[in-house]
C-alpha cells in the first residue's frame, strides 16, 4: 500500500510538473509573439494573428481572429481547396456531344490551353481529327472581370480576362530584344513600337510596347467568341462553326493534365488567371453552366459550412476589395487541406516563403526551411497564411494578416518572418 501510494504521489507531482511547463512555455510564446506584433512597423495599421497546433488544434495565439481583413491573394487558398474538392485529377479540358456528324463543343474553363508556361495541346490534337466542328460559347453567366476588380488594371499582365475556352493564358505575350517576337501570331501587325506606359487601347486590341523595353511583355487581350474561333482555326487547322445551341443529351469529357501542376503554379506565381479560370472548371462539375459565383456558394454551403466566420467571397484569385476573410477562417480552412491530404503532397504543391517574398528554393542560409506558406498583397496590405515546421519537430498553421499600413510592405514582411521565426524555434 505505502509504495503505491508513493508511487501515485510521484506521477501526481510528474504530471503537475509537466503542465508548469508547459503553461510557462505558452506563456512564453504568447509574450514573445505579443513582443514581435508591437513593432513600431505594425502600429497605426490593422493586424491579427491566429496560430494554431496542427495535431491538436490546440490554439496557440489569437489576435483579432475574429475580424474581417481583406485577403488579398490568401484567396487563392480557398480556390485550391475548392479545386482538390470539385476537380479530378486531369482537369476535364473540353465538354462534347456528336450528333449528325458533327462535334459540338463547349469550353470547361481549363486555362492551359497554348499557354506560355503549360503549352498544353491536348485538345488542340483531339480537335485536329475531328471532322465537322460546332463551337458553342454561351455555357456560362460570367463577365469578363471579377466584381471589385480595378478598372484600369485592363492593360496588366495580371488582369486578364475570364473566359470559358483560354487560348495562350488570354494574353499576348510580345519580346523585342532578340528580334520582335509575337505570340500568338495573330496580333503581330496590332502591336506598335512607342515609347509609352500605355500597353494597350482599353476597348479593342491596339498593343504598344516601347522601343527600349528589355523585359517579355504578357498584355492581356479582348476575348470574344469570334476571336477564339479564329485563333482555334489557326492552331487546328480546321474549320470551326460558331453555334447558337448545343445538342440535348450526355456530353463526353476530354480531360487534359495533371490538376495539381496547375495548383503548384497557382500557388507560388500567384497567378490571378489560373486561380479564376480553376474556380471557374471547377464550378463545371457541378452545373452545366460555368459561374464563379456557384462554385463559391457549393463551397462555402458543403465543405466549409463549419467555418466559424462566413466570409464575402466573390473571385478566385483575390483581385477584388470586395472579399472579406477572418485570420480564424484561413486557418481552419488550413487544417481541413492538412486533415485531408497528405502532408508530402501538400508541402509539394504549397509554395515556401523566405525572409522576404515567396520562393522556390529557400533562401535562409541559417536554418532549413520551415515555412510554407501563400501571401496576399494589394496596395497597403500584406497577408501571410500556411504552416510552420517547428525546430522541435511540431507542425502549427497561421494566418498573419495586415491591413492599412502605410509603411514599405518590405518593413511589413520583415516582421512577419521575425515573428514566425521566433514560433519556429521556440515552440
Amino acid at each position: 500500500m505505502q509504495k503505491t501510494h508513493k508511487s501515485k504521489y510521484k506521477t501526481l507531482i510528474y504530471s503537475c510538473f509537466l503542465v508548469i511547463i508547459l503553461l510557462t512555455s505558452c506563456s512564453s510564446t504568447k509574450t514573445t509573439l505579443h513582443s514581435k506584433i508591437e513593432d513600431d512597423n505594425l502600429q497605426n495599421s490593422f493586424h491579427g494573428l491566429v496560430v494554431i497546433d496542427a495535431n491538436n488544434q490546440k490554439e496557440v495565439y489569437n489576435l483579432n481572429g475574429n475580424k474581417y481583413f481583406t485577403p488579398a491573394s490568401n484567396t487563392k487558398i480557398v480556390t485550391f481547396y475548392t479545386g482538390l474538392n470539385l476537380l479530378p485529377k486531369n482537369i476535364p479540358t473540353l465538354k462534347y456531344i456528336v450528333a449528325n456528324d458533327t462535334v459540338y463543343v463547349e469550353g470547361t474553363g481549363d486555362p492551359t490551353w497554348l499557354h506560355p508556361y503549360f503549352a498544353d495541346s491536348t485538345a488542340i490534337n483531339w480537335l485536329k481529327n475531328q471532322r465537322t466542328i460546332a463551337f458553342y460559347t454561351k455555357n456560362h453567366d460570367e463577365r469578363r472581370y471579377g466584381p471589385g476588380w480595378a478598372w484600369e488594371d485592363y492593360d496588366t499582365y495580371f488582369s486578364p480576362e475570364k473566359s470559358t475556352l483560354p487560348l495562350y493564358a488570354n494574353v499576348v505575350t510580345i519580346s523585342n530584344t532578340q528580334g520582335f517576337k509575337v505570340s500568338p501570331e495573330r496580333f503581330k501587325n496590332q502591336i506598335i513600337v512607342k515609347d509609352t506606359t500605355l500597353k494597350r487601347e482599353e476597348f479593342h486590341n491596339q498593343f504598344y510596347i516601347a522601343p527600349t523595353e528589355q523585359d517579355t511583355l504578357e498584355i492581356p487581350y479582348m476575348t470574344s467568341s469570334s476571336l477564339t474561333k479564329e485563333l482555334l482555326e489557326t492552331a487546328t487547322g480546321k474549320e470551326i462553326m460558331l453555334t447558337s445551341h448545343f445538342p440535348e443529351g450526355e456530353k463526353r469529357t476530354l480531360f487534359g493534365i495533371e490538376t495539381d501542376s496547375i495548383y503548384k503554379r497557382m500557388l507560388l506565381k500567384s497567378d490571378n488567371f489560373l486561380a479564376e479560370q480553376l474556380l471557374l472548371a471547377a464550378s463545371g462539375t457541378i452545373s452545366d453552366t460555368l459561374s464563379t459565383k456557384n462554385a463559391i456558394e457549393y463551397i462555402l454551403d458543403n465543405q466549409l459550412k463549419d467555418l466559424e466566420h462566413r466570409p464575402r467571397w466573390v473571385d478566385g484569385s483575390g483581385l477584388s476589395r470586395y472579399n472579406l476573410f477572418t485570420p480564424r477562417s484561413f486557418v481552419q480552412i488550413l487544417q481541413k487541406l492538412h486533415n485531408e491530404i497528405p502532408e508530402e503532397r501538400l508541402f509539394a504543391l504549397f509554395p515556401m516563403w523566405g525572409p522576404v517574398n515567396t520562393v522556390e528554393h529557400w533562401e535562409d542560409p541559417t536554418t532549413e526551411p520551415f515555412l510554407f506558406a501563400k501571401s496576399g498583397s494589394v496596395g497597403n496590405n500584406y497577408n501571410l497564411s500556411g504552416y510552420v515546421k517547428t525546430k522541435s519537430g511540431k507542425l502549427l498553421i497561421f494566418s498573419f494578416m495586415n491591413n492599412h499600413f502605410t509603411v514599405p510592405s518590405i518593413e511589413i514582411r520583415k516582421t512577419m518572418y521575425s515573428t514566425l521565426k521566433s514560433l519556429y524555434e521556440n515552440y
